[in-house]
């Protein structure tokens, strides 16, 4: 823990421990990390384990020595989606209970046609909860906010999303329920993540509304592409952490962030190298979009 935090900014970082943390973890990990220690906040972790079919066997304890081995102290205990269960299902019976949500038999191979865009056949059919998923009925409504790094974005949920499925026929929970009701418990007032869960906040934002939550800030990092176009991550091109590889890991990780640490900052430890971005953290450099030169991939 650090000895000087302040309640005002609260941040985290929430891994999901299908693998180990590669290259575009850490740049995520990073950035979360300087943009509440530069402030003197706090910089929770929480592991995201919603869906055990996809963890890796000891990822977790892998994701938490490779954050541990690049310098990174974290305050509070580490929080488990896996233990929260309780207060998602007390949320969800409320939802259902009160008519904004609702039990949804569908198949994927039903809604094959209509490319992630709920159609509504279950809307108004009255099943019960068994054997079924849990959609949130949504408005016809267009939610927008201002990221700090992507701009104005907008989605007109009935139109662009549909009523989403907020617990899953097998009985887990989802993603959009669990972060909402996590960030607000853990009082996140900034989020800093990647761009490829842009499209996800609309949907977080009217869950906020309907429970009556206080909306955080958003930081949504530049998606880190090959010069082939594909997405850098666990499954392409992009090898788990090493423990030797901190200190330049950690400088290609700042100067992909459009940070500028210099030369002498060379041989630091991953410490040092924090202690530096903290200071020297401008969220206003981030890049809108980020492709790594084919030397920076191996």
């Amino acid at each position: 823990m650090t000895a000087k935090t302040s309640p005002a900014y609260i941040g985290r970082f929430a891994p999901t421990p299908s693998g180990h943390l590669h290259f575009g973890s850490l740049v995520a990990a990073l950035a979360s990390y300087l943009d509440a220690r530069s402030v003197g906040g706090q910089w929770l972790v929480r592991m995201e384990d919603l869906d055990p079919p996809r963890e890796e066997p000891g990822a977790q304890a892998a994701i938490l020595k490779a954050l541990e081995s690049y310098g990174f102290e974290w305050d509070g205990e580490m929080v488990r989606q896996s233990e929260r269960h309780a207060a998602y299902a007390e949320v969800l019976d409320s939802l259902f209970n009160h008519g904004l949500a609702y039990a949804c038999t569908c198949s994927r191979k039903q809604l094959e046609p209509y490319h992630g865009i709920y159609p509504g056949f279950c809307r108004n059919a009255g099943h019960d909860q068994q054997d079924a998923a849990i959609r949130l009925r949504v408005p016809e409504l267009e939610y927008h906010f201002i990221d700090r790094v992507q701009g104005e974005f907008r989605q007109h949920l009935g139109r662009d999303v549909g009523d989403f499925v907020i617990r899953r026929r097998d009985g887990l929970y989802a993603y959009q329920l669990a972060v909402v009701l996590d960030d607000a418990w853990q009082g996140i007032t900034d989020i800093v993540r990647g761009a490829d869960l842009l499209d996800s906040t609309p949907r977080q934002l009217y869950l906020q509304e309907l429970l009556g939550l206080k909306q955080p800030r958003y930081l949504h990092l530049p998606l880190i592409t090959q010069p082939d176009g594909n997405k850098l991550g666990k499954s392409y091109r992009s090898p788990p952490l090493e423990a030797d590889q901190a200190t330049p890991l950690l400088l290609r990780a700042l100067r992909a962030l459009g940070q500028k640490p210099g030369s002498e900052l060379a041989c630091a430890s991953p410490h040092e190298l924090l202690a530096w971005g903290s200071t020297h953290w401008d969220a206003d450099k981030i890049p809108r979009t980020l492709t790594l030169p084919e030397a920076q991939l191996q």
